[in-house]
């Protein structure tokens, strides 16, 4: 398997597996060749299965490179419909965060901080509206319980009780 080692002052060895498969190793200053061949031998199932996901991921058209206009689109958009929805869904919610932004975030759809406020990746424009509303009301049920409990996903499926298959749609 061919990595990348990135040494840093941390602690521990990790690993990551980019979109489009690139393996990433981030070891401490320090850390001999052979720790980190052995590192990449006990994890080389999780690795292996974690490179095809990527390397499917990067074959989604949700994953595709976006050219700037493109971009500067979908953060438009985004900018005019999340507000809309998350004002929708925080009426029948009777949960109202203390703001909502939109973000350039890659890895994550959606986030609730700690004082309640939402923010959104505007890539979540590419996908459907279903999806939208399923990280829309996530969100907002964070704003009730900041953890992904029984009573979190109760809470959700009361609003989107189809919400299983609407999460699915941010996975294809």
């Amino acid at each position: 398997m061919e990595y990348k080692i990135i040494f840093s002052s941390r602690k521990t060895l990790c690993a990551e597996v980019k979109i489009g498969g690139e393996v990433l190793i981030r070891a401490p200053f320090g850390t001999s060749k052979s720790q980190i061949e052995n590192f990449i031998k006990n994890n080389s199932a999780w690795l292996s299965s974690a490179q095809s996901k990527q390397i499917a991921r990067a074959k989604n058209k949700y994953h595709k490179s976006l050219s700037e206009d493109e971009i500067q689109k979908l953060k438009a958009a985004a900018k005019e419909h999340i507000p809309y929805r998350v004002k929708y869904f925080s009426e029948k919610m009777c949960l109202i965060p203390t703001a909502v932004k939109i973000s350039s975030a890659t890895k994550k759809f959606g986030s609730c901080s700690g004082k309640n406020s939402l923010n959104f990746s505007y890539r979540l424009m590419m996908y459907p509206p279903e999806a939208i509303d399923y990280v829309v009301v996530h969100e907002l049920a964070h704003i009730k319980f900041h953890n992904h409990s029984k009573d979190f996903y109760n809470l959700i499926a009361q609003f989107l009780p189809d919400f299983r298959e609407r999460e699915a749609l941010l996975r294809q």
